[in-house]
C-alpha cells in the first residue's frame, strides 16, 4: 500500500514537472515567433521582404512586360511565377502583415509535423516536448530567419514534402503534394526515387506526373519564361546572386569558389552530384526501411541541397531536419551531432571557426559540409542497434557532503567522471568565446561615461592609497627590458595558459576539468555584466593624464574611435579585468590541484606577473584587477553552490579514466 501511494505521488510530481517544462518550452517558442515577426514588421516597407518586393511590388518583375528572367531578380520556377502573378495586386495591399503571418504558420506547421514524425518508440516526455522544441529550433535557424527577412517561398516545398510523407492518406495525395513542391523547387523531385525504392511506387509516379503536368501548364501559359528558365539559365542556375558567392551552399558554388570554371568545373560537378545522389539516396532508402522515415526525408533533402546548381541560405532547411538521426554508442556522445547541426544552422561560420586562412574553405562551406556529411557519411544508428534506445551509460558521481544542506541547489546537475566529447567541447568553447567577444564589443557605453567612470576609479584609488598606475607605467618605460618583458607577457599568455591548464585537466583529471571549466565560464559571464553596466576607460585612454600605451603605441585621443584597435575589441571593457581574472583562475586551479609545492608556487607566479603587466602597460587600473578577482571568486562560488563540492563520491565499480585524488568511495549501503 505504501509503495502504491509513493508511486502515485511520484507520478503526480513527474506530471507536474513535465507540464511545467512543456509550458515553458511553448512560451519560448511563442516569444521567438513574436520576436521574429516583430523584427520583420518593424522594418520600413522598402526594407522588409526584399525578395518578395522585387517580385510582386509596384515595380516588381511580375508587373513588368516581357520575360520574368530579364532582370535576373526572379529566381523561382515558371510555375511559381504563374501562381504568384494573380496575387500581385492583392499582395501589394497586404505585403507585410499577411505574408509574415503566413510564413509563421508554415513554420509552426513544419514543427508540428516533424514532432509527430519522430521514429518510434518515442517516450512520453519526448512526445510532449518535441513540438515546442522543433518550432523553437526552426525559428532560430538561418533558413527561416532568412525567409522571414526576404519574403521567400522556400519553406513551402519543405512543408509539402512533410505533409506528403507523414500527414495525408493515400499514395496519390502524397504524390500530388510532393509533385507540387517539385514544381516550386525542382530538386524536390529527388523524393520520387525515395518513394519508388521504399515501395510507394504509385506515389513516386504521381509526384513525377504532377511535376511534369504543372511544368507543362507553366510552359503553355508562359513559353518564353519557361524556355529562359529551363534552357537558357539551365534550370535557374544563372539566376539571382553570383553562383560563386558564399550564399550558394551547393557543390557547384563550392567548386566555383575553389577557382574551377568552364567545362572542367561542370564535369566535376556532374560527377560529384551523381556520387552524392547514389550514396545519399541509398542511405535514405535504408533508413526509411528501418522505420526512420523522417531521417530518410532529411537525408534526401540534404542530397537535394548539395546537387542543386544553386542552394541559397533560405533553401537549406532540410539540413536542420537531420537532427532526427542518432549517432554514437555512448550516451556522452549523443549530443555531438545535434549540437553540430544546430550551431551550423543558427550561427554564421565565422563564429564556429577561428579566422585563420587555412580554415576558410571549411568556414565558407559549413552548411554544404553538414549536408554532405548527413547524406553520405554520418553513421546514424539503425533502430535494430542495441544502442539506439540504450546507449552505453555515463558514469556519474555525487559531490561530497557540503557544509550547508541546500548545496547543491541543482541536484540534477550530475557530475560526470569521464571525459566529455573532445570535438563537442572544442566547438562549445569556440562558440562561447565568439558570443563573449560579440557581447563585449557591443557593450560600449560611450566615451563620456567611460571617462567619467575612469575619474571615479582614480578618486577611489587615491582615497585607498592605490593610485600607483602612473608611477609604475613611467618606471617601466624608463627600463626598456622591463617594458619589453611586460609587453610580451601581456600579449602572449592571456589565452595560452588557461587553454594549457584546461588541456592538462581534460587529459589527466576529467572530473576536475568540468569543475574548472564551469567556474571559468561563470566568471566570464559575470564579467560581461560589468562591461555592460560600468564601461570604463583604461589609463592609456584617459586624456590629459600622461599615460604611455606601451603595447599599442600612441593613441589619438581627439579621435572618438581611438585608432584601429576599436575595430578589434571594445576598449572600454576594462572593469573587471579578465586579463587578471583568467590568470588568477589559472593560479587557483594549479594551487588546488597540483600535487607538489613547487608547482603550486609556479602557478601563483602567473597572476603576479599579469597584474604587474596590466598596470605597467597602462591597460588597467589596480581596481580592475580587484574586479577580476571578484568575478573569479564568484565563479568558483556559483559552481560550488549549484553543483556542490569539487570532491566527489565515486560509485562502487565506477573507475574514472583519471580519478581525482580527493575522490572517496561511497560507503556500502547495508541490506
Amino acid at each position: 500500500m505504501a509503495n502504491a501511494e509513493h508511486s502515485v505521488r511520484g507520478s503526480a510530481t513527474t506530471d507536474t514537472r513535465m507540464g511545467a517544462a512543456r509550458a515553458a518550452l511553448w512560451l519560448v517558442a511563442a516569444v521567438l515567433a513574436i520576436r521574429q515577426t516583430a523584427a520583420v514588421l518593424r522594418q520600413p516597407p522598402g526594407e522588409r521582404l526584399t525578395d518578395l518586393e522585387t517580385w510582386i511590388g509596384e515595380n516588381g518583375v511580375l508587373h513588368v512586360k516581357g520575360s520574368l528572367y530579364d532582370t535576373d531578380k526572379f529566381t523561382g520556377t515558371p510555375f511559381a511565377g504563374l501562381v504568384l502573378k494573380p496575387l500581385a495586386r492583392s499582395a501589394e495591399q497586404s505585403l507585410g502583415v499577411a505574408w509574415t503571418f503566413g510564413t509563421l504558420l508554415l513554420v509552426v506547421g513544419i514543427g508540428l509535423v516533424v514532432a509527430r514524425a519522430l521514429p518510434g518508440p518515442v517516450s512520453r516526455r519526448s512526445g510532449l516536448l518535441a513540438a515546442p522544441i522543433a518550432i523553437s529550433l526552426l525559428m532560430l535557424s538561418l533558413p527561416v530567419r532568412n525567409s522571414f527577412y526576404l519574403g521567400q517561398t522556400s519553406i513551402i516545398p519543405v512543408l509539402l514534402v512533410l505533409l506528403g510523407c507523414f500527414a495525408v492518406r493515400g499514395e496519390r495525395s502524397s504524390g500530388v503534394l510532393i509533385g507540387l513542391g517539385a514544381a516550386l523547387q525542382p530538386t524536390v523531385l529527388l523524393f520520387a526515387p525515395l518513394l519508388w525504392f521504399t515501395g510507394r511506387k504509385n506515389a513516386a509516379v504521381t509526384s513525377a506526373g504532377t511535376f511534369a503536368a504543372l511544368s507543362a501548364l507553366a510552359w503553355a501559359a508562359m513559353p518564353g519564361d519557361s524556355w529562359a528558365y529551363w534552357v537558357h539559365h539551365a534550370a535557374g542556375a544563372g539566376l539571382g546572386a553570383r553562383p560563386d558567392s558564399l550564399a550558394n551552399q551547393s557543390l557547384h558554388g563550392a567548386l566555383l569558389r575553389f577557382g574551377l570554371q568552364g567545362p572542367l568545373e561542370i564535369a566535376l560537378y556532374v560527377a560529384l552530384a551523381a556520387v552524392v545522389c547514389w550514396f545519399g539516396l541509398r542511405r535514405a532508402v535504408r533508413y526509411a526501411e528501418d522505420g526512420q522515415l523522417l531521417l530518410a526525408v532529411a537525408l534526401t533533402g540534404c542530397v537535394a541541397v548539395a546537387v542543386s546548381p544553386t542552394a541559397w541560405q533560405h533553401q537549406l532547411l532540410w539540413v536542420l531536419l537531420a537532427v532526427a538521426g542518432r549517432v554514437g554508442k555512448r550516451a556522452s556522445d549523443r549530443m555531438l551531432w545535434p549540437v553540430l547541426i544546430i550551431l551550423a544552422m543558427t550561427l554564421p561560420g565565422r563564429m564556429l571557426l577561428p579566422n585563420m586562412a587555412v580554415l576558410h574553405p571549411v568556414r565558407d562551406n559549413v552548411l554544404l559540409i553538414a549536408a554532405l556529411a548527413a547524406a553520405c557519411a554520418v553513421p546514424f544508428l539503425p533502430r535494430t542497434s542495441p544502442y539506439f534506445r540504450r546507449p552505453v551509460p555515463t558514469d556519474y558521481a555525487t559531490p561530497a557532503p557540503a557544509r550547508w544542506a541546500l548545496v547543491p541547489l541543482l541536484p540534477f546537475w550530475r557530475r560526470v567522471l569521464s571525459r566529455p566529447n573532445l570535438l563537442l567541447e572544442l566547438l562549445v568553447i569556440r562558440v562561447g568565446y565568439s558570443v563573449y567577444s560579440h557581447i563585449r564589443a557591443a557593450a560600449t557605453g560611450g566615451v563620456t561615461a567611460a571617462e567619467e567612470h575612469g575619474r571615479q576609479i582614480i578618486s577611489m584609488e587615491q582615497a585607498l592609497g592605490l593610485d600607483i598606475e602612473h608611477w609604475v607605467n613611467h618606471a617601466v618605460v624608463n627600463a626598456k627590458w622591463a617594458e619589453a618583458f611586460f609587453n610580451f607577457y601581456y600579449t602572449s599568455f592571456h589565452f595560452v595558459v588557461p587553454l594549457a591548464i584546461l588541456g592538462v585537466l581534460y587529459v589527466r583529471r576529467p572530473a576536475d576539468y568540468r569543475w574548472a571549466r564551469s567556474s571559468l565560464a561563470f566568471a566570464t559571464v559575470l564579467a560581461l555584466l560589468g562591461f555592460w553596466l560600468y564601461p570604463l576607460a583604461p589609463p592609456r585612454l584617459m586624456p590629459g593624464m600622461d599615460f604611455i600605451d606601451t603595447v599599442h603605441g600612441p593613441q589619438d585621443l581627439a579621435n572618438p574611435d581611438y585608432g584601429a584597435m576599436t575595430a578589434v575589441t571594445n576598449q572600454y571593457a576594462a572593469m573587471p579585468s579578465l586579463h587578471f581574472g583568467w590568470s588568477l583562475w589559472c593560479g587557483l586551479v594549479v594551487l588546488v590541484i597540483a600535487p607538489k609545492l613547487w608547482m603550486k608556487l609556479l602557478g601563483l607566479l602567473h597572476p603576479l606577473f599579469t597584474v604587474c603587466a596590466i598596470v605597467a602597460t597602462a591597460n588597467h587600473w589596480v581596481l580592475d584587477a580587484a574586479g577580476g578577482a571578484a568575478v573569479v571568486g564568484a565563479g568558483f562560488g556559483l559552481t560550488y553552490v549549484l553543483a556542490g563540492r569539487r570532491d566527489l563520491l565515486v560509485p562502487k565499480g565506477a573507475i574514472p579514466p583519471a580519478r581525482t585524488e580527493s575522490a572517496v568511495p561511497v560507503p556500502a549501503v547495508p541490506k
